[in-house]
């Protein structure tokens, strides 16, 4: 049986851009009028063998070696033979609707489909056909998971086309990596494939590198990608020593009362001591002056701790395992592996916990999501919820976004928000809503905000005899198939944020085995526990439901006193009431404030990313200058010359002992290397002091943007002349072994062990306006 035809593609997808009116809707009009071309071509395809099919996919390749762009025959011929590849190695018939996506992305745009509709098939498509340009392709995805088993599940797909493919992920070692980068396609998580950037900047052998030069990348879950996980750069450090926190200060801070020892602004970014508090702690550490010159370190340390006792909670922001505490990922809902956040805070932490402390870093280098896919001359994304950033998408990454319809109709029932006074009123009424639906027999999945929700959530499911299965980052291992199952008969998930999940929600379940009846009870109900900060979050939970053309329903539940509202608009409108008995409010005026406190939400992460990327342009731009030194220093001969011409008779001598002239060049390089990474690590140091600085700057009514390139500029400048001081100082002390030179000795130690830094807390904005914050809130106080 036919899917709806070319006209009626056309028709909705039309309607739905106009219907949308969001800026970076693309015209697909060209791609829809090369459908009907496709599908002439099928039974001429079906006719060839699997070796005549490769070798027409190889021939293709041949005429297109080379091309900038793709004409519309190209185009044609790429989705014929991958749509009759597809057929044959995966069992699956490429939707037109699938088509149009991949040749969106093959083409430079960020496609939208809904959850279902295929995305991982049109990437892949996409990806081959770019591989067939003699383009290297990185498909970049939001978790390691999704990496392997997209490779895995497109390679007889691939291979068909005659197309390479492979992945990287944590556990693998240098040469694995460099054999998956040296595939045509290489599937990785966004993370991985910038860790290993930032390695690779740190080689001292052309041999240690493992990333080729950067073409072409699709990012799968675009806009978690391109715009949740843009807020937190990926920086790499080094060990250093063991790290121990003030454990005295830790159990003073952890007596501490907010309102009465300490006060945190209403987004919940700063906290600080009130004079009482100022007091109990001076007194408690011996009667020291904090404030004092003698007592800037024990502030320093006090305030670290604070952050770490009032600003973030265990099982929201991190949860304590094996002895450890893990990050936990906010907008993925899952641990962040190897990650942690800067030392001060990390050691703070583990101190409130009372788990073993970690060793201490420095920073080595660092990169934003932004500059990692700046590299990449080609760049294009699929996702389910693009439209609602299309603005971010263009302005951070130029990218333009296009709109494909559904396979079929979306018969999805979005219900009106229930809103209630107080979070256990909702609560009551949430239990009561999964009971009612339960007894029908609906599968039902509901999206909780963190561990911690989730957790509560499900023993009281649990003592109401409503037995559920648990997703978070706990047990995110068995994520794939807990998702698969939660659209069983009965079935009821809880679940942290869907988003990037990257599993069908199947009917039936995995079997299918009650599909039908379960269609016919009404299909999946999805249930938010609260609105997220984002309405595009709303709608990928939202987005499990109604999955291609599939029975479902959605409701969310939101309370005024949820998190959402007190952080964002907690000055509600007077003359809002609510039921005597369960507390429900029906007052449009709450449905409005509530979606006025996701705008505000929505306004204030838009302008940590801007400012984010405000700040990190000069840097990047300061990197990629300092990266060309760099690699001429790797490739070349550069530092034996400069060693040279500082120390010629100590060069002869250690020429004559080395007997090798490549040896020889090896080690002027590792020196000068370790200089020139070591002066870049204290540039970041630098960098990172005057940014937390410039909300002095911004107080004395001065641009804090451009008194931070004023500040970085000149610093940056001394970099490369330094490291040439300074190595030929090395290189003149070092002793003369048989090796060649006693590096470590004179000091020419790299860091052995590396990790990296998460940064929950917007490191540029509102510096300035935190600190009215402050003097408002000291004020109120005064006043009081």
């Amino acid at each position: 049986m036919r899917r709806p035809g070319v006209a009626l593609i056309s028709r909705v997808g039309k309607r739905l851009r106009r219907i949308i009116q969001r800026p970076g809707s693309v015209e697909l009009t060209r791609y829809e009028g090369l459908l009907r071309a496709v599908e002439k071509l099928e039974p001429e395809l079906e006719k060839l063998a699997d070796a005549e099919l490769t070798e027409r996919a190889e021939k293709l390749a041949g005429t297109l070696d080379g091309a900038s762009t793709y004409t519309d025959d190209q185009l044609v011929e790429i989705c014929a033979l991958g749509r009759e590849a597809a057929r044959r190695a995966l069992d699956e018939r490429a939707f037109d609707v699938q088509l149009l996506g991949t040749m969106g992305l093959l083409t430079g745009h960020v496609v939208q489909m809904e959850t279902g509709e295929g995305k991982t098939l049109a990437g892949a498509l996409a990806a081959a056909g770019h591989a067939m340009r003699g383009r290297r392709v990185h498909v970049v995805t939001v978790n390691d998971y999704l990496a392997r088993r997209d490779a895995e599940w497109m390679g007889p797909l691939y291979a068909l086309l005659g197309v390479t493919v492979g992945w990287v992920e944590p556990s693998h070692a240098k040469d694995e990596r460099k054999d998956a980068y040296d595939r045509q396609v290489t599937y990785g998580a966004v993370a991985e494939i910038g860790f290993d950037v930032l390695r690779d900047r740190l080689v001292t052998t052309v041999d240690d590198l493992v990333q080729p030069a950067p073409e072409v990348a699709i990012v799968d879950e675009a806009d978690s990608v391109l715009v949740d996980e843009a807020r937190v750069p990926l920086v790499m450090a080094g060990s250093i020593d063991h790290n121990d926190a003030d454990e005295e200060v830790a159990k003073v801070v952890r007596r501490l009362r907010l309102g009465l020892h300490y006060e945190t602004d209403t987004d919940g970014r700063n906290a600080w001591l009130t004079s009482a508090g100022a007091s109990v702690v001076e007194k408690s550490l011996g009667g020291i002056d904090l404030y004092g010159e003698s007592g800037s370190e024990r502030l320093a340390a006090v305030n670290v701790a604070l952050h770490a006792h009032a600003l973030l909670t265990r099982d929201v922001d991190y949860l304590v395992r094996d002895g450890k505490v893990q990050l936990i990922n906010a907008a993925r809902g899952r641990v962040a592996e190897l990650q942690r956040w800067p030392d001060g805070l990390q050691a703070a932490v583990e101190a409130k916990e009372q788990v073993t402390a970690t060793d201490r870093g420095e920073i080595l280098d660092s990169i934003t999501v932004q500059a990692l896919l700046a590299r990449y001359p080609e760049v294009a994304g699929m996702t389910g919820t693009a439209v609602a950033v299309a603005e971010q998408l263009r302005e951070f990454y130029r990218l333009e976004v296009a709109v494909i319809p559904p396979n079929t109709p979306n018969v999805r029932t979005d219900q009106q928000d229930r809103i209630f006074a107080s979070p256990s009123q909702k609560l009551r009424a949430i239990e009561e809503e999964i009971r009612t639906v339960h007894e029908t027999g609906r599968p039902i999945l509901v999206g909780t905000q963190d561990v911690a929700e989730s957790e509560e959530l499900a023993e009281k499911l649990a003592k109401a005899d409503l037995p559920c299965v648990v997703l978070n980052a706990r047990n995110d291992a068995e994520e794939a198939a807990i998702i698969a199952e939660a659209g069983k008969k009965s079935a009821v998930t809880v679940s942290t944020q869907m988003a990037g999940r990257g599993t069908d929600i199947r009917l039936g379940g995995t079997d299918g085995t009650t599909r039908e009846e379960v269609a016919e009870l009404g299909g999946l109900h999805v249930i938010g526990t609260a609105r997220y900060p984002s309405s595009r979050l709303d709608g990928q939970l939202r987005g499990r439901s109604g999955r291609q053309g599939d029975p479902g329903s959605a409701i969310f539940f939101a309370s005024l006193n949820d998190d959402l509202v007190l952080s964002n608009a907690p000055d509600l409108p007077e003359g809002i009431d609510s039921d005597s008995e369960t507390g429900e409010i029906t007052d449009p005026a709450a449905h409005r404030q509530i979606n006025h406190a996701q705008r505000v939400a929505e306004g204030v992460d838009l302008e940590i990313h801007r400012n984010t990327w405000r700040y990190t342009r000069l840097i990047e731009r300061q990197r990629a200058e300092l990266l060309e030194h760099r690699d001429k220093v790797l490739r070349t001969g550069l530092a034996a010359e400069e060693l040279e011409q500082a120390h010629a008779e100590k060069f002869a001598e250690l020429k004559e002992k080395l007997d090798d002239t490549e040896r020889l060049e090896q080690v002027c390089r590792e020196v000068l290397l370790f200089h020139l990474d070591q002066l870049w690590s204290d540039h970041l140091a630098y960098l990172t002091d005057v940014r937390e600085s410039i909300h002095l700057r911004a107080l004395a009514r001065e641009t804090p943007l451009d008194e931070f390139h004023r500040a970085a500029i000149p610093e940056f400048h001394k970099i490369i002349p330094e490291s040439a001081v300074r190595a030929a100082k090395t290189f003149e002390e070092a002793a003369i072994t048989e090796d060649g030179l006693d590096l470590a000795e004179a000091g020419v130690r790299r860091a052995n062990t590396t990790w990296t830094y998460l940064v929950h807390d917007n490191p540029f904005d509102s510096d300035f306006e935190q600190t009215i914050k402050r003097v408002r809130s000291m004020m109120k106080m005064k006043k009081s």
